[in-house]
Protein backbone atom coordinates (compact mmCIF):
# COMPACT_ATOMS: atom_id res chain seq x y z
CA UNK A 1 0.00 0.00 0.00
CA UNK A 2 2.77 2.30 0.50
CA UNK A 3 4.23 1.63 -2.54
CA UNK A 4 0.48 2.61 -4.24
CA UNK A 5 0.36 5.98 -2.21
CA UNK A 6 3.98 6.65 -2.93
CA UNK A 7 3.53 6.50 -6.88
CA UNK A 8 0.10 8.47 -6.74
CA UNK A 9 1.59 10.74 -4.72
CA UNK A 10 4.55 11.23 -7.26
CA UNK A 11 2.39 11.26 -10.25
CA UNK A 12 0.34 14.24 -8.88
CA UNK A 13 3.34 16.24 -8.54
CA UNK A 14 4.82 15.74 -11.76
CA UNK A 15 2.63 18.03 -14.25
CA UNK A 16 3.68 20.78 -11.58
CA UNK A 17 6.88 19.76 -12.11
CA UNK A 18 7.15 19.66 -15.53
CA UNK A 19 4.85 23.01 -15.56
CA UNK A 20 7.76 24.46 -13.21
CA UNK A 21 10.80 23.80 -15.49
CA UNK A 22 8.32 25.46 -18.72
CA UNK A 23 7.89 28.89 -15.84
CA UNK A 24 11.07 28.55 -15.29
CA UNK A 25 12.44 28.76 -18.90
CA UNK A 26 10.08 31.89 -19.60
CA UNK A 27 12.04 33.80 -16.79
CA UNK A 28 14.90 33.38 -18.84
CA UNK A 29 13.88 33.81 -21.79
CA UNK A 30 14.97 37.76 -22.79
CA UNK A 31 12.71 37.67 -25.60
CA UNK A 32 9.36 37.56 -23.12
CA UNK A 33 8.32 40.43 -21.15
CA UNK A 34 8.87 38.22 -18.31
CA UNK A 35 12.55 37.83 -18.92
CA UNK A 36 13.42 41.43 -18.81
CA UNK A 37 11.44 42.22 -15.03
CA UNK A 38 13.85 43.13 -12.50
CA UNK A 39 12.64 39.72 -10.68
CA UNK A 40 13.35 37.31 -13.71
CA UNK A 41 16.46 35.71 -12.42
CA UNK A 42 15.25 34.89 -8.69
CA UNK A 43 12.11 33.61 -10.17
CA UNK A 44 13.58 31.72 -12.90
CA UNK A 45 15.84 29.77 -10.25
CA UNK A 46 12.91 29.54 -7.71
CA UNK A 47 10.89 27.28 -10.61
CA UNK A 48 13.98 25.55 -11.82
CA UNK A 49 14.31 24.31 -7.93
CA UNK A 50 11.06 23.40 -7.54
CA UNK A 51 11.33 21.22 -10.98
CA UNK A 52 14.12 19.33 -9.73
CA UNK A 53 12.82 18.73 -6.48
CA UNK A 54 9.11 17.19 -7.95
CA UNK A 55 10.64 15.62 -10.96
CA UNK A 56 11.22 11.55 -10.81
CA UNK A 57 15.02 10.61 -11.54
CA UNK A 58 15.78 7.86 -14.34
CA UNK A 59 18.16 5.68 -14.70
CA UNK A 60 21.53 7.67 -15.79
CA UNK A 61 23.89 7.02 -19.00
CA UNK A 62 27.40 5.69 -18.66
CA UNK A 63 28.41 8.18 -21.05
CA UNK A 64 31.40 7.07 -22.33
CA UNK A 65 31.62 7.76 -25.59
CA UNK A 66 35.58 8.51 -25.94
CA UNK A 67 38.56 8.46 -24.05
CA UNK A 68 42.25 9.59 -24.78
CA UNK A 69 45.14 7.32 -25.04
CA UNK A 70 48.74 9.22 -25.21
CA UNK A 71 46.90 11.59 -26.82
CA UNK A 72 44.50 9.37 -29.48
CA UNK A 73 41.12 9.43 -28.79
CA UNK A 74 39.38 5.90 -28.81
CA UNK A 75 35.28 5.72 -29.71
CA UNK A 76 33.96 3.33 -27.41
CA UNK A 77 30.91 1.32 -27.80
CA UNK A 78 28.20 0.73 -25.14
CA UNK A 79 26.70 -2.89 -25.47
CA UNK A 80 25.37 -5.70 -24.09
CA UNK A 81 27.25 -8.68 -24.21
CA UNK A 82 24.94 -11.41 -22.33
CA UNK A 83 21.56 -10.95 -21.05
CA UNK A 84 19.47 -12.19 -17.80
CA UNK A 85 16.11 -11.51 -16.56
CA UNK A 86 17.86 -9.46 -13.54
CA UNK A 87 21.65 -8.28 -15.16
CA UNK A 88 22.91 -7.75 -18.35
CA UNK A 89 26.83 -7.78 -18.82
CA UNK A 90 27.95 -4.92 -20.50
CA UNK A 91 30.89 -4.20 -22.85
CA UNK A 92 32.48 -1.10 -23.40
CA UNK A 93 34.00 -1.63 -26.23
CA UNK A 94 37.19 0.12 -27.99
CA UNK A 95 37.94 1.58 -31.88
CA UNK A 96 40.35 3.09 -33.27
CA UNK A 97 41.68 3.92 -36.62
CA UNK A 98 45.86 4.34 -35.23
CA UNK A 99 47.38 0.68 -36.62
CA UNK A 100 50.30 1.23 -33.19
CA UNK A 101 47.28 1.77 -30.77
CA UNK A 102 45.19 -0.61 -31.88
CA UNK A 103 48.01 -3.21 -31.96
CA UNK A 104 48.03 -2.13 -27.74
CA UNK A 105 44.68 -2.44 -27.30
CA UNK A 106 44.20 -6.13 -28.65
CA UNK A 107 47.12 -7.67 -25.86
CA UNK A 108 45.23 -5.85 -22.87
CA UNK A 109 43.80 -7.71 -20.15
CA UNK A 110 40.32 -8.75 -20.21
CA UNK A 111 38.79 -7.23 -16.57
CA UNK A 112 34.98 -8.25 -15.29
CA UNK A 113 34.29 -5.06 -13.00
CA UNK A 114 31.34 -6.65 -11.09
CA UNK A 115 28.69 -3.62 -9.96
CA UNK A 116 27.11 -3.11 -6.64
CA UNK A 117 23.15 -3.78 -7.01
CA UNK A 118 22.76 -1.92 -3.21
CA UNK A 119 20.37 0.81 -4.46
CA UNK A 120 21.87 3.11 -7.13
CA UNK A 121 22.85 1.74 -10.71
CA UNK A 122 26.17 0.73 -12.16
CA UNK A 123 26.71 4.60 -13.33
CA UNK A 124 27.85 4.38 -9.76
CA UNK A 125 31.23 3.19 -11.50
CA UNK A 126 31.32 5.39 -14.28
CA UNK A 127 34.81 6.70 -13.54
CA UNK A 128 36.01 3.28 -12.54
CA UNK A 129 35.10 1.83 -15.73
CA UNK A 130 36.71 5.74 -17.61
CA UNK A 131 39.91 4.92 -16.30
CA UNK A 132 40.25 0.99 -16.42
CA UNK A 133 39.21 1.69 -20.55
CA UNK A 134 42.57 3.02 -20.88
CA UNK A 135 44.56 -0.37 -20.25
CA UNK A 136 41.94 -3.04 -20.27
CA UNK A 137 39.21 -4.78 -22.04
CA UNK A 138 36.39 -3.68 -19.69
CA UNK A 139 33.08 -5.57 -18.62
CA UNK A 140 30.34 -4.62 -16.07
CA UNK A 141 27.43 -5.95 -14.70
CA UNK A 142 24.27 -3.62 -15.21
CA UNK A 143 21.89 -4.67 -12.40
CA UNK A 144 18.15 -3.80 -13.59
CA UNK A 145 15.92 -2.11 -11.84
CA UNK A 146 13.25 -4.88 -10.20
CA UNK A 147 10.11 -3.38 -10.18
CA UNK A 148 10.74 -3.75 -14.69
CA UNK A 149 11.14 -7.21 -14.42
CA UNK A 150 8.00 -9.45 -14.85
CA UNK A 151 7.00 -11.99 -12.32
CA UNK A 152 6.87 -14.55 -15.00
CA UNK A 153 11.23 -13.98 -15.16
CA UNK A 154 10.70 -16.04 -11.39
CA UNK A 155 12.62 -14.64 -8.13
CA UNK A 156 15.69 -13.37 -8.09
CA UNK A 157 18.03 -14.95 -4.39
CA UNK A 158 21.48 -14.11 -3.42
CA UNK A 159 22.17 -17.47 -4.80
CA UNK A 160 21.04 -16.08 -8.32
CA UNK A 161 23.56 -13.47 -8.04
CA UNK A 162 26.44 -15.84 -7.25
CA UNK A 163 24.71 -18.47 -10.16
CA UNK A 164 25.21 -15.05 -12.54
CA UNK A 165 28.55 -14.38 -11.96
CA UNK A 166 30.07 -17.47 -12.34
CA UNK A 167 27.94 -17.39 -16.06
CA UNK A 168 29.04 -13.91 -16.77
CA UNK A 169 33.13 -15.68 -15.96
CA UNK A 170 32.71 -18.55 -18.14
CA UNK A 171 31.28 -16.66 -20.90
CA UNK A 172 34.54 -14.24 -21.02
CA UNK A 173 36.72 -17.24 -20.64
CA UNK A 174 34.95 -19.18 -23.46
CA UNK A 175 35.93 -15.55 -25.39
CA UNK A 176 39.30 -14.87 -24.20
CA UNK A 177 40.61 -17.66 -22.45
CA UNK A 178 41.07 -16.25 -18.91
CA UNK A 179 39.16 -12.75 -17.18
CA UNK A 180 40.16 -10.82 -14.46
CA UNK A 181 37.62 -9.95 -11.91
CA UNK A 182 37.21 -6.62 -9.91
CA UNK A 183 34.29 -6.30 -7.37
CA UNK A 184 33.48 -3.22 -5.71
CA UNK A 185 31.82 -3.05 -2.23
CA UNK A 186 29.09 -5.18 -1.87
CA UNK A 187 29.48 -7.74 -4.60
CA UNK A 188 32.55 -8.76 -2.96
CA UNK A 189 30.93 -10.89 -1.12
CA UNK A 190 29.06 -13.20 -4.01
CA UNK A 191 32.02 -12.67 -6.06
CA UNK A 192 34.17 -14.76 -3.30
CA UNK A 193 31.64 -17.13 -3.50
CA UNK A 194 31.10 -16.96 -6.98
CA UNK A 195 35.30 -17.95 -7.58
CA UNK A 196 35.07 -20.37 -4.36
CA UNK A 197 32.69 -22.89 -6.21
CA UNK A 198 34.52 -23.08 -8.97
CA UNK A 199 37.39 -23.93 -7.63
CA UNK A 200 36.27 -26.15 -5.71
CA UNK A 201 34.47 -28.15 -8.77
CA UNK A 202 37.63 -27.91 -10.46
CA UNK A 203 36.71 -25.70 -12.81
CA UNK A 204 39.31 -22.65 -14.01
CA UNK A 205 39.26 -19.34 -12.33
CA UNK A 206 39.94 -15.95 -13.11
CA UNK A 207 43.45 -15.03 -13.08
CA UNK A 208 42.98 -11.93 -10.17
CA UNK A 209 40.39 -11.30 -7.90
CA UNK A 210 40.24 -7.28 -7.04
CA UNK A 211 37.82 -6.65 -3.83
CA UNK A 212 37.22 -2.65 -2.99
CA UNK A 213 35.11 -2.05 0.35
CA UNK A 214 33.70 -5.16 0.78
CA UNK A 215 31.97 -6.48 3.73
CA UNK A 216 33.69 -9.73 3.80
CA UNK A 217 33.68 -10.26 7.85
CA UNK A 218 31.51 -7.51 8.78
CA UNK A 219 32.35 -8.44 11.80
CA UNK A 220 35.61 -6.36 12.04
CA UNK A 221 35.17 -2.18 12.81
CA UNK A 222 31.48 -2.24 12.73
CA UNK A 223 29.56 0.58 11.55
CA UNK A 224 26.62 2.08 11.37
CA UNK A 225 25.75 0.21 8.46
CA UNK A 226 26.72 -3.32 10.41
CA UNK A 227 25.02 -2.44 13.59
CA UNK A 228 21.66 -1.47 12.43
CA UNK A 229 21.57 -5.02 10.65
CA UNK A 230 22.75 -6.95 13.91
CA UNK A 231 20.27 -4.95 16.52
CA UNK A 232 17.80 -5.44 14.45
CA UNK A 233 16.10 -9.09 13.66
CA UNK A 234 15.50 -10.67 10.62
CA UNK A 235 11.54 -10.16 10.61
CA UNK A 236 11.93 -6.26 11.57
CA UNK A 237 13.61 -5.98 8.14
CA UNK A 238 10.67 -8.33 6.38
CA UNK A 239 7.94 -6.47 7.92
CA UNK A 240 8.79 -3.12 7.59
CA UNK A 241 10.34 -2.09 4.26
CA UNK A 242 9.43 -5.41 2.06
CA UNK A 243 6.38 -3.74 -0.47
CA UNK A 244 4.69 -5.16 -3.71
CA UNK A 245 5.58 -3.42 -6.67
CA UNK A 246 2.45 -1.09 -8.34
CA UNK A 247 0.46 -2.23 -11.26
CA UNK A 248 2.01 0.06 -13.03
CA UNK A 249 4.97 -1.47 -13.65
CA UNK A 250 6.31 -4.16 -15.85
CA UNK A 251 7.11 -5.98 -12.75
CA UNK A 252 3.48 -5.42 -11.08
CA UNK A 253 3.19 -7.73 -7.72
CA UNK A 254 6.72 -8.61 -7.12
CA UNK A 255 8.09 -7.63 -3.59
CA UNK A 256 10.83 -5.50 -3.31
CA UNK A 257 12.48 -3.12 -1.19
CA UNK A 258 11.29 -0.05 -3.08
CA UNK A 259 14.49 2.39 -4.13
CA UNK A 260 12.31 5.48 -2.69
CA UNK A 261 12.53 3.79 0.49
CA UNK A 262 16.20 3.90 0.20
CA UNK A 263 16.40 7.57 -0.99
CA UNK A 264 14.96 9.01 1.53
CA UNK A 265 16.61 6.96 4.15
CA UNK A 266 20.17 8.39 2.54
CA UNK A 267 18.41 11.60 2.86
CA UNK A 268 17.42 11.07 6.29
CA UNK A 269 20.98 11.02 7.55
CA UNK A 270 22.19 14.34 6.81
CA UNK A 271 19.00 16.21 5.88
CA UNK A 272 20.53 19.76 6.89
CA UNK A 273 23.24 18.90 4.46
CA UNK A 274 21.29 18.41 1.46
CA UNK A 275 18.66 21.72 2.42
CA UNK A 276 21.89 23.46 2.25
CA UNK A 277 22.96 22.14 -0.81
CA UNK A 278 19.63 22.91 -2.43
CA UNK A 279 19.60 26.69 -0.77
CA UNK A 280 23.39 27.04 -2.71
CA UNK A 281 21.90 25.43 -6.02
CA UNK A 282 19.45 28.83 -5.78
CA UNK A 283 21.81 31.06 -5.29
CA UNK A 284 24.05 29.62 -8.09
CA UNK A 285 21.27 30.61 -10.45
CA UNK A 286 20.26 33.52 -8.96
CA UNK A 287 23.98 34.98 -9.40
CA UNK A 288 24.56 33.25 -13.19
CA UNK A 289 27.33 30.73 -11.96
CA UNK A 290 26.08 28.04 -14.07
CA UNK A 291 29.45 26.18 -13.40
CA UNK A 292 28.65 25.81 -9.85
CA UNK A 293 24.34 25.15 -10.91
CA UNK A 294 25.51 22.54 -13.37
CA UNK A 295 27.66 20.56 -11.05
CA UNK A 296 24.70 20.26 -8.60
CA UNK A 297 22.81 19.06 -10.97
CA UNK A 298 25.24 16.31 -12.35
CA UNK A 299 25.75 15.25 -8.80
CA UNK A 300 21.95 15.12 -7.95
CA UNK A 301 21.23 13.22 -11.31
CA UNK A 302 23.40 10.48 -9.96
CA UNK A 303 22.32 10.36 -6.18
CA UNK A 304 18.93 10.60 -6.69
CA UNK A 305 18.65 7.66 -9.15
CA UNK A 306 17.81 4.82 -7.15
CA UNK A 307 16.59 1.02 -8.21
CA UNK A 308 14.40 -1.74 -6.72
CA UNK A 309 15.74 -4.60 -5.27
CA UNK A 310 14.13 -8.20 -5.02
CA UNK A 311 12.98 -8.64 -2.01
CA UNK A 312 14.35 -12.09 -1.53
CA UNK A 313 18.04 -11.27 -2.74
CA UNK A 314 18.17 -8.38 -0.38
CA UNK A 315 16.30 -10.18 2.57
CA UNK A 316 19.27 -12.88 2.20
CA UNK A 317 21.76 -10.36 1.84
CA UNK A 318 21.11 -9.23 4.89
CA UNK A 319 20.65 -12.36 6.71
CA UNK A 320 23.81 -14.38 5.01
CA UNK A 321 26.16 -11.44 5.55
CA UNK A 322 25.93 -8.78 8.48
CA UNK A 323 23.50 -11.52 10.95
CA UNK A 324 24.83 -14.89 10.32
CA UNK A 325 27.86 -13.91 8.34
CA UNK A 326 28.04 -17.19 6.86
CA UNK A 327 31.03 -17.21 4.83
CA UNK A 328 33.29 -16.62 7.46
CA UNK A 329 31.81 -19.40 9.33
CA UNK A 330 32.09 -21.61 6.83
CA UNK A 331 28.58 -22.41 6.24
CA UNK A 332 27.23 -20.31 3.38
CA UNK A 333 25.18 -23.42 1.05
CA UNK A 334 25.04 -22.09 -2.39
CA UNK A 335 22.24 -23.60 -4.86
CA UNK A 336 23.65 -23.94 -7.90
CA UNK A 337 21.41 -23.98 -11.37
CA UNK A 338 20.72 -27.39 -11.08
CA UNK A 339 19.24 -26.92 -7.91
CA UNK A 340 21.62 -28.48 -5.32
CA UNK A 341 23.55 -27.16 -2.87
CA UNK A 342 27.17 -26.35 -2.51
CA UNK A 343 29.01 -25.53 0.52
CA UNK A 344 31.11 -22.16 -0.42
CA UNK A 345 34.99 -22.95 0.51
CA UNK A 346 37.46 -20.10 -0.34
CA UNK A 347 40.23 -21.99 0.65
CA UNK A 348 39.54 -24.04 -2.67
CA UNK A 349 40.83 -21.30 -4.71
CA UNK A 350 44.37 -21.62 -5.23
CA UNK A 351 44.93 -20.33 -9.06
CA UNK A 352 43.66 -16.96 -8.54
CA UNK A 353 45.98 -14.02 -7.42
CA UNK A 354 44.29 -12.21 -4.36
CA UNK A 355 44.06 -8.01 -4.06
CA UNK A 356 42.09 -6.17 -1.65
CA UNK A 357 41.13 -2.36 -1.31
CA UNK A 358 40.26 -0.41 1.52
CA UNK A 359 39.85 3.16 2.57
CA UNK A 360 41.10 4.26 5.83
CA UNK A 361 38.27 6.72 6.86
CA UNK A 362 35.72 3.94 5.52
CA UNK A 363 32.11 4.09 7.29
CA UNK A 364 30.52 1.53 5.16
CA UNK A 365 32.95 -1.18 5.55
CA UNK A 366 34.64 -0.75 8.13
CA UNK A 367 39.09 -1.46 8.43
CA UNK A 368 39.49 -4.88 8.12
CA UNK A 369 36.27 -6.11 6.46
CA UNK A 370 37.51 -6.66 3.05
CA UNK A 371 41.41 -7.96 4.76
CA UNK A 372 39.18 -10.50 5.99
CA UNK A 373 39.50 -12.27 2.40
CA UNK A 374 43.16 -13.31 2.98
CA UNK A 375 42.49 -15.42 6.11
CA UNK A 376 39.91 -17.33 4.12
CA UNK A 377 41.54 -18.22 1.13
CA UNK A 378 44.24 -20.01 2.50
CA UNK A 379 44.84 -21.92 -0.67
CA UNK A 380 46.51 -19.16 -2.37
CA UNK A 381 50.30 -18.65 -2.32
CA UNK A 382 51.13 -15.83 0.26
CA UNK A 383 52.66 -14.14 -2.34
CA UNK A 384 50.32 -13.84 -4.82
CA UNK A 385 48.23 -11.71 -2.24
CA UNK A 386 48.00 -8.26 -1.68
CA UNK A 387 46.68 -5.60 0.70
CA UNK A 388 45.98 -1.68 0.34
CA UNK A 389 45.10 0.58 2.32
CA UNK A 390 44.61 4.17 0.85
CA UNK A 391 45.26 6.71 3.38
CA UNK A 392 42.54 9.93 4.23
CA UNK A 393 40.05 7.91 1.56
CA UNK A 394 36.72 7.09 2.79
CA UNK A 395 34.16 4.10 0.63
CA UNK A 396 33.72 5.98 -2.15
CA UNK A 397 37.77 7.50 -2.86
CA UNK A 398 38.74 4.09 -3.45
CA UNK A 399 36.93 3.82 -6.81
CA UNK A 400 36.25 6.99 -7.68
CA UNK A 401 38.22 10.75 -7.58
CA UNK A 402 41.54 11.41 -7.74
CA UNK A 403 42.30 9.02 -4.99
CA UNK A 404 41.22 6.16 -7.32
CA UNK A 405 43.02 7.68 -10.40
CA UNK A 406 46.61 8.63 -8.35
CA UNK A 407 46.47 5.80 -5.64
CA UNK A 408 44.42 2.95 -6.21
CA UNK A 409 44.52 2.44 -9.93
CA UNK A 410 48.28 1.73 -10.69
CA UNK A 411 48.04 -0.49 -7.95
CA UNK A 412 45.53 -2.43 -9.34
CA UNK A 413 47.19 -1.81 -12.89
CA UNK A 414 49.77 -3.58 -11.61
CA UNK A 415 48.58 -6.42 -9.75
CA UNK A 416 46.61 -7.35 -12.92
CA UNK A 417 49.65 -7.20 -15.40
CA UNK A 418 51.38 -9.52 -12.68
CA UNK A 419 48.79 -12.08 -13.48
CA UNK A 420 48.23 -11.72 -17.13
CA UNK A 421 48.40 -15.81 -18.89
CA UNK A 422 52.14 -15.15 -19.94
CA UNK A 423 53.13 -11.93 -18.70
CA UNK A 424 56.13 -12.01 -16.37
CA UNK A 425 56.04 -11.36 -12.71
CA UNK A 426 58.25 -8.47 -12.68
CA UNK A 427 56.08 -6.02 -14.81
CA UNK A 428 56.66 -2.60 -14.21
CA UNK A 429 54.78 -1.03 -16.94
CA UNK A 430 52.70 1.18 -14.23
CA UNK A 431 53.41 5.08 -14.83
CA UNK A 432 53.30 5.46 -11.06
CA UNK A 433 56.06 6.64 -8.23
CA UNK A 434 58.54 4.49 -8.11
CA UNK A 435 57.55 4.39 -4.17
CA UNK A 436 54.33 3.35 -5.35
CA UNK A 437 55.17 0.60 -7.69
CA UNK A 438 57.82 -1.03 -5.14
CA UNK A 439 55.31 -0.90 -2.85
CA UNK A 440 52.58 -2.94 -4.52
CA UNK A 441 55.63 -5.55 -5.30
CA UNK A 442 55.47 -6.53 -1.83
CA UNK A 443 53.32 -9.85 -1.06
CA UNK A 444 50.72 -9.55 1.45
CA UNK A 445 53.26 -10.15 4.49
CA UNK A 446 53.89 -6.36 3.82
CA UNK A 447 50.15 -4.25 4.11
CA UNK A 448 50.85 -1.67 1.94
CA UNK A 449 50.14 2.22 3.28
CA UNK A 450 50.59 5.16 0.51
CA UNK A 451 49.57 8.48 2.68
CA UNK A 452 50.09 10.83 -0.31
CA UNK A 453 51.96 9.75 -3.62
CA UNK A 454 52.22 12.31 -6.56
CA UNK A 455 49.88 12.58 -8.94
CA UNK A 456 50.00 9.60 -11.86
CA UNK A 457 50.18 11.68 -15.16
CA UNK A 458 49.64 8.53 -17.17
CA UNK A 459 47.15 7.26 -15.20
CA UNK A 460 44.77 10.55 -14.78
CA UNK A 461 42.39 11.56 -18.33
CA UNK A 462 42.55 15.10 -18.99
CA UNK A 463 39.47 16.89 -17.14
CA UNK A 464 37.42 17.84 -20.15
CA UNK A 465 36.93 14.10 -20.35
CA UNK A 466 36.50 12.90 -16.76
CA UNK A 467 34.87 15.16 -13.86
CA UNK A 468 35.59 13.20 -10.40
CA UNK A 469 33.50 13.45 -7.51
CA UNK A 470 36.07 12.31 -4.79
CA UNK A 471 34.31 10.21 -1.66
CA UNK A 472 31.10 10.20 -3.98
CA UNK A 473 29.10 8.90 -6.39
CA UNK A 474 31.11 9.11 -10.14
CA UNK A 475 29.53 11.86 -12.19
CA UNK A 476 30.11 12.58 -15.82
CA UNK A 477 30.49 16.32 -16.16
CA UNK A 478 30.61 17.94 -19.44
CA UNK A 479 33.61 19.93 -20.34
CA UNK A 480 32.28 23.11 -19.59
CA UNK A 481 31.81 22.11 -15.78
CA UNK A 482 34.71 22.88 -13.37
CA UNK A 483 36.17 19.85 -12.23
CA UNK A 484 36.95 21.11 -9.04
CA UNK A 485 33.36 22.64 -8.54
CA UNK A 486 31.73 19.17 -9.09
CA UNK A 487 34.24 17.79 -6.33
CA UNK A 488 33.05 20.47 -3.85
CA UNK A 489 29.27 19.93 -3.90
CA UNK A 490 30.27 15.83 -3.94
CA UNK A 491 32.59 16.92 -0.68
CA UNK A 492 30.26 19.21 1.18
CA UNK A 493 27.16 17.05 0.63
CA UNK A 494 28.13 13.47 1.97
CA UNK A 495 30.81 13.47 4.53
CA UNK A 496 30.64 11.79 6.94
CA UNK A 497 26.85 10.65 5.78
CA UNK A 498 26.00 6.68 5.85
CA UNK A 499 24.20 4.44 4.24
CA UNK A 500 20.18 4.73 4.89
CA UNK A 501 17.92 3.61 7.31
CA UNK A 502 18.69 -0.54 6.21
CA UNK A 503 21.92 -1.91 5.52
CA UNK A 504 19.82 -2.72 2.21
CA UNK A 505 22.35 -1.36 0.42
CA UNK A 506 25.02 -2.87 1.61
CA UNK A 507 26.74 -0.41 0.02
CA UNK A 508 24.37 1.52 -0.33
CA UNK A 509 25.61 5.19 -1.98
CA UNK A 510 25.69 7.15 0.98
CA UNK A 511 28.24 9.34 1.73
CA UNK A 512 31.89 9.02 3.51
CA UNK A 513 34.16 11.48 5.23
CA UNK A 514 35.14 14.06 3.08
CA UNK A 515 38.60 13.49 1.18
CA UNK A 516 41.40 15.59 2.85
CA UNK A 517 43.72 17.55 1.18
CA UNK A 518 46.42 16.02 -0.64
CA UNK A 519 49.36 15.71 1.37
CA UNK A 520 53.39 16.40 -0.29
CA UNK A 521 54.08 12.99 -1.90
CA UNK A 522 55.72 10.59 0.47
CA UNK A 523 54.76 6.29 0.84
CA UNK A 524 55.08 4.75 3.79
CA UNK A 525 55.00 1.29 4.01
CA UNK A 526 54.24 -0.89 7.40
CA UNK A 527 54.82 -4.58 7.97
CA UNK A 528 52.06 -6.50 9.59
CA UNK A 529 51.65 -10.56 10.29
CA UNK A 530 50.92 -12.37 6.91
CA UNK A 531 47.56 -13.13 6.83
CA UNK A 532 48.34 -16.77 4.47
CA UNK A 533 51.42 -18.48 5.44
CA UNK A 534 52.59 -21.62 3.28
CA UNK A 535 51.14 -24.93 3.93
Amino acid sequence: MLYQIYETQRSLIEPFSDLAKVTAKMFTNPMLPVGMTPLSQRMAAGFDLVHRLGKDYEKPEFGIRTIDIDGVQIAIQERVEMGKPFCDLLRFKRFSDDPETLGRLKGQPVVLIVAPLSGHYATLLRETVRTMLKDHKVYITEWKNARLVPLSEGEFHLDDYVNYLQDFIRYLQGRYDNCHVISVCQPTVPTLAAVSLMASRGEKTPLSMTMMGGPIDARKSPTEVNNLAVHRPFEWFENNVIYRVPNNFPGAGRRVYPGFLQHTGFIAMNPDRHANSHYDYFNHLIKGDSDSAEAHRQFYNEYNAVLDMDADYYLETIQTVFQDFKLVNGTWEVRNAQGEKELVRPQDIRHTGLLTVEGELDDISGSGQTHAAHGLCTGIESEEQRHFEVKGAGHYGIFSGSRWRNQVYPVVKKFILEHQAGMPKAVTAVAAEPAVVAAVAEPVAAEISIEAPAPVTAAVEPAASATSLPESTSLEAPASVDAAAVEAVASELVAQEAVATEPAAVQAPAATAAEKPAAQPRAGYRRSPAVNKKR
